[in-house]
Parts: structure tokens; C-alpha cells; sequence
């Protein structure tokens, strides 16, 4: 299957991102995107609009959070900053009411010469396609800049520091509800946002725990440390002799484990524990979702359970509407967002984590040996760096190659090709029981993509 590329000219699957102080991530053109958002509100009937922002730990963060709340104070909003918080933070407490919108300065997982920024609305969820489609037009509208008001109607800057405990309570109470696990734990918060709340979360832990990447400096955001890395993490567990490792990305809005042996603990293996636990508790009769990127072998034990699994495209709020299109109140990604709609509306990492152990808890799970009960189809995942994406995705010669190799799969496995959202790159998936033909299938379809890009 190939997908279509989707992804707009300035918007891709989380936001805007770019290298920090170049093309679409330059002070300049964060004062734009702020003006763009403040009129988007504003002619949607919310004019003034309060507005809740925080940031990441990147050097470049402070420069594009001065310039983008420059650009929504210039059109009148009212600013509330949060500084240095989690992604599903301020999701968290926009969604207990008080303000009309969120923005996130962060370029998540990316390296930290990179930046981005992600808009939210009232409720704490990413703004759906539509409504970025719409704030690009404003970028190209007249209206931008005759939007200029003055005196007492230009915007303001208020501390919003006090609001963080709305975030860190409610996570410290699902610490105390998972129960009482006497071994040590291992937790990196990637030298990123989840710096600002572990400590003082985990201090409830009834065992040591050992923390690393908890030392930002503004260029070490994912250097060798969170989700990206989990190398690290097994080491780290290795050397603490822990139970259990705990890692994050740059906004702590995903999460990804590992087992005492240092082997990972992905979100599929969690969306499985979670996904059991619930529903013996009688909140999955809607089903679950999981992206295209999801593993076979997770819908074939949920079917097992009785469990039905949506699919959907990559990127948490795709899962997060598919979930309002189901009615279901767990969904998430392999690369570790997970949503439980009781709790959140975008991927919280910190308190998935917490819920993957109270389900454990709940369950009787030996975490030890999860990753041998979840045999995992052969599945393999190239990167192909290309900037004509368009033009290649939409050749008939890509289209012939991926229709062979679903017939040489014959219902064994499956093909699925995808631009990145993020950066210049199709994604090739290809999974089967058959680990050689897995890898002869995406041979073929990577030279046949090279081939056509040139």
C-alpha cells in the first residue's frame, strides 16, 4: 500500500519544524505564525484569546518563544507562559479549563539544532488538518497585517508557573494508584521537558530510582539519551541492575521501556497490556486503534480478547481522531504515543508509563518475560531520503513494484509506503512471518524508490 503524500507545504504530522533559525523556524517567521493563529481564533469569535505556552529545553527555545509571543501579543491574545513544561502538560491544563488555546515550542525527538511549534485548542488537542490548512492561508492573507490593534487592546505576558501543579498532582496520584513495586528503576528524561517533572514525581517510587538525561544544557535535548537511543537505557538498567527502564522524547508526549535484559518494551507491547487491562475493567467495548506502523501480531492478540483494533495514519492525532470517530478510549503508536481519552488527548509519556505499570499491577504481569510472549512479525522499516516526494509516491512504476510485492506476501504479510511527516524521507514497511522474504521485498521496493527519485 502506498500512501499519498499529505503533508503541506509548512504543516507535517506535529506542527512546524525546521532547523532553528532557518526557513520555517526563524524568529521572523514564528512572530508570523503567531499573528496567523491570534486571527484564526479571532475570527472563529474569540477575540483577545488566552492563550497557554510552554517550551522544551532547546537553546533556540526562549528566542522562538519571545518572537511567537511577540507575534500573538502584536494581534491581542493574552499570554500565559508555563516555561519549560511537557507537551502533555499543558494538554492537561488546558483541558481543566481557563484559556482558549495552547502553543508548544518543541521539535519533539529531533536533534536539538532543530525547532518547531504545534498549536492546540481549548480542550488541550492538535488542531486537526483543516485548521492548519487555515492558518497557512492567513500567512498569504492582507488581513495579517491590517490585524494591528493598539493601546490597550495589544496583548500581554502573565506567569503561569502556579499551573503546573495541575499537571504534577495528577500524575503523582497515578504513581500512588499503581501499587507497590520494591525494585529499582531506571528513568531518562532526554536531557528534555520531562526533566522539569520526573524528580518530583517519582519521588513517591517506593524503591530507588536512578536518573539519567536529566541534565539540559540546551544542546543535549535526544544527544544519545531518550527514546531515540535505547542503547543507553539497557546499559543503564544493566549497570543499576534495575527492573525496569523508562525513557522519553524531547517533549515527553511518548515513552518506551525496557525489561530488566535491556530489551525494549515498545507501544505496541504496552497498548497489548494496557489494552487487556481495560478491558476487564469494561472501558474497551469500542475497540482500540493502532497506527499502519503497528505490528501484526498486536491485532492478531487482540482479536484473541475479543478486542477489535482500528488502524489509522501515523502521528498521535490521527489516532486521537480516529478514537473520536470509534468511540474508542485507547489508542496509540509502536513509537510510543499512547492515549487513554479518560486521561488525555494527546500522547502523554509520563503517565502512560505510569498506567503500563498499574496495568501490570492489575494484570499479574512478569515484565520479564512480556517480550517473549509477544512473538513479533519479521518487520522491517528503511528511510529513504528524497525531496520529490510527490512525483515519486505518485509514479505508476512504485505502484506496479508495491502490487508485486503484496502478491508475493499473498495475505502473509504486508506492504506500506509513507512520506515522513516530519522530514524528507519515505518511509518503506514491509512485514511477514517469513524474515527473508521481508528482507528481499523492501530490497526491491528501496531500489525501485531510488531508482525513480533519481
Amino acid at each position: 500500500m502506498v500512501c499519498p503524500d499529505k503533508i503541506r507545504r509548512m504543516f507535517g504530522t506535529d506542527g512546524v519544524r525546521d532547523v532553528a533559525n532557518r526557513g520555517l523556524m526563524t524568529p521572523e517567521a514564528a512572530l508570523s505564525f503567531g499573528r496567523a493563529f491570534v486571527l484564526f481564533l479571532t475570527e472563529r469569535g474569540i477575540p483577545h484569546p488566552k492563550i497557554l505556552v510552554c517550551r522544551d529545553t532547546r537553546r533556540s527555545g526562549a528566542m522562538l518563544e519571545s518572537a511567537l509571543c511577540a507575534g500573538m501579543m502584536s494581534a491581542g491574545a493574552e499570554i500565559y507562559l508555563l516555561g519549560i513544561f511537557p507537551t502533555p502538560g499543558i494538554s492537561r491544563i488546558l483541558g481543566s479549563g481557563g484559556f482558549d488555546a495552547g502553543a508548544v515550542i518543541s521539535a519533539s525527538h529531533n536533534p536539538a539544532e532543530y525547532n518547531g511549534v504545534k498549536f492546540f485548542n481549548a480542550r488541550g488537542h492538535k488542531l486537526k488538518d483543516g485548521d492548519e490548512a487555515e492558518i497557512e492561508s492567513y500567512l498569504r492573507d492582507d488581513l495579517l497585517q491590517d490585524c494591528r490593534p493598539t493601546g490597550a487592546s495589544v496583548g500581554n505576558l502573565h506567569d503561569a508557573s502556579s499551573l503546573r501543579g495541575i499537571y504534577l498532582d495528577w500524575l503523582k496520584e497515578l504513581l500512588s494508584s499503581v501499587g507497590t513495586y520494591d525494585w529499582p528503576l531506571v528513568l531518562d528524561a532526554a536531557n528534555g521537558a520531562a526533566c522539569a517533572v520526573t524528580g518530583e514525581v517519582f519521588a513517591g517510587w517506593s524503591a530507588s530510582v536512578i536518573y539519567c538525561g536529566v541534565n539540559p544544557n540546551g544542546l543535549n535535548i535526544n544527544d544519545e539519551v531518550g527514546v531515540m537511543h535505547m542503547d543507553h537505557l539497557a546499559s543503564e538498567v544493566s549497570k543499576n541492575r534495575a527492573r525496569l527502564g523508562i525513557a522519553f522524547d524531547g517533549d515527553a508526549d511518548r515513552v518506551l521501556l525496557c525489561d530488566s535484559k535491556g530489551r525494549p518494551i515498545d507501544g505496541d507491547m504496552m497498548l497489548w497490556v494496557i489494552a487487556r487491562d481495560m478491558r476487564r475493567a469494561g472501558k474497551l467495548a469500542n475497540g482500540m486503534v493502532a497506527t499502519v506502523m503497528s505490528n501484526m501480531i498486536l491485532e492478531e492478540f487482540l482479536a484473541r480478547e475479543g478486542i477489535k483494533m482500528y488502524r489509522c495514519s501515523v502521528g498521535d492525532r490521527y489516532v486521537f481522531e480516529k478514537m473520536l470517530e470509534t468511540g474508542a478510549l485507547l489508542g496509540g503508536e509502536q513509537s510510543g504515543h499512547i492515549i487513554m481519552m479518560e486521561h488525555a488527548g494527546t500522547g502523554d509519556g509520563i503517565s502512560a508509563g505510569l498506567m503500563f505499570l498499574k496495568a501490570c499491577a492489575s494484570l499479574g504481569e512478569d515484565i520479564d518475560t512480556l517480550v517473549d510472549r509477544f512473538p513479533r512479525y519479521p518487520q522491517i522499516l528503511e528511510n529513504v531520503k528524497m525531496d520529490n516526494r510527490d512525483r515519486v509516491l505518485s509514479s505508476s512504476a512504485l505502484a506496479d513494484a508495491t502490487r508485486t510485492a503484496e502478491e508475493r506476501l499473498a495475505g502473509r504479510g504486508r506492504v506500506f509506503i509513507r512520506p515522513s511527516g516530519t522530514e524528507p524521507l519515505v518511509r518503506i514497511l514491509v512485514e511477514s512471518r517469513d524474515a527473508d522474504l521481508t528482507r528481499e521485498i523492501c530490497g526491491d521496493l528501496k531500489r525501485v524508490l531510488t531508482e525513480i527519485a533519481g
